[in-house]
């Protein structure tokens, strides 16, 4: 049976923080938890625009500033939100940036490793002490089809700073966000209540192409009506790792059409990349370092 909107459990007493919720991928995640009865913080970096989009949206919803381009603004919507909540459920990293010019985050980072994933890491490491006491809280961080095109973590230049290609920057950046899921999984099954898991929306209908190049912006645009799909399909292998029940810790949702591009939310593999231990581990170290935030967790399970 294929997995649809309606599959999606009632989501009463929940507490959802879904980053990047103010459009795309992330709105319609926002809006299917509310709906279903979750309480959803849209975690923005414009609040003008997330409290329109906060008025769209059935159900309960409020509105907290995050720019995942500042530690700061990380650090301060943090604490902000164990201020305001005792417990979060769900944690959806969707937000993220894509094929963006040469640029860097306020800390100094290559926007699109610094956004997509140190910006989130930072995040998720801040907010875990709310999830861990709370049994069948998830973390779901949202990945992409390009962790797999010239995807490799750069770990003589993670800030491209002696070059930059803007196709291979995403790609580290999208391969990051795998194996950050990966590591804090095995980091979480000691504990036995929050689970990692990830999710990509294949190739969907939303803004984050606007910055793509020519060469690969034109092609989507002919192709769209072939192998994108609206942002409301692309956001249900999120939804789905968040909310199935059969759902485990470490596993990966995406489309089930031709090259997971469109399609029903199945479970899928990453990259023979993604699943590498000691890049993961090295890559766990280093975003503590450039982040300055530990986790409150001990060493990783060990692999089966």
């Amino acid at each position: 049976m294929n997995w649809t909107e309606q599959q999606i459990p009632r989501q009463d007493g929940r507490v959802a923080v879904v980053t990047g919720a103010n459009t795309g991928l992330g709105f319609e995640t926002a809006r299917l938890l509310a709906e279903r009865g979750a309480s959803v913080v849209l975690a923005v970096r414009d609040t003008a625009k997330g409290e329109q989009a906060a008025a769209r949206i059935n159900g309960d919803v409020s509105v907290r500033e995050l720019d995942l381009t500042s530690l700061e603004s990380v650090r301060a919507a943090a604490a902000g939100l164990h201020a305001t909540h005792q417990r979060i459920d769900l944690l959806i990293n969707n937000a993220g940036v894509m094929y963006t010019p040469k640029q860097t985050t306020r800390d100094g980072f290559e926007l699109q490793f610094g956004t997509n994933h140190l910006g989130h890491f930072a995040l998720t490491g801040l907010l875990l002490d709310l999830l861990l006491p709370v049994p069948g809280s998830r973390v779901v961080t949202v990945s992409s089809v390009g962790h797999r095109i010239r995807a490799a973590i750069h770990f003589d230049d993670l800030q491209w700073q002696r070059s930059y290609s803007r196709v291979a920057a995403y790609g580290q950046s999208k391969l990051a966000n795998l194996m950050f899921t990966y590591e804090l999984q095995r980091r979480l099954a000691a504990h036995g209540t929050t689970v990692a898991v990830a999710a990509h929306p294949g190739v969907s209908n939303t803004e984050l192409v606007r910055n793509a190049p020519a060469v690969v912006r034109a092609p989507i645009t002919w192709l769209a009506p072939v192998i994108t799909q609206p942002a409301a399909a692309g956001a249900l292998p999120t939804l789905r790792a968040a909310t199935d029940p059969s759902v485990l810790g470490g596993q990966y949702y995406g489309p089930d059409g031709l090259g997971e591009t469109r399609g029903n939310p199945r479970l899928v593999t990453s990259s023979p990349e993604s699943y590498d231990l000691a890049v993961q581990q090295r890559l766990w170290a280093v975003s503590e370092d450039l982040t300055g935030v530990r986790f409150p967790l001990g060493q990783a399970v060990a692999a089966a």
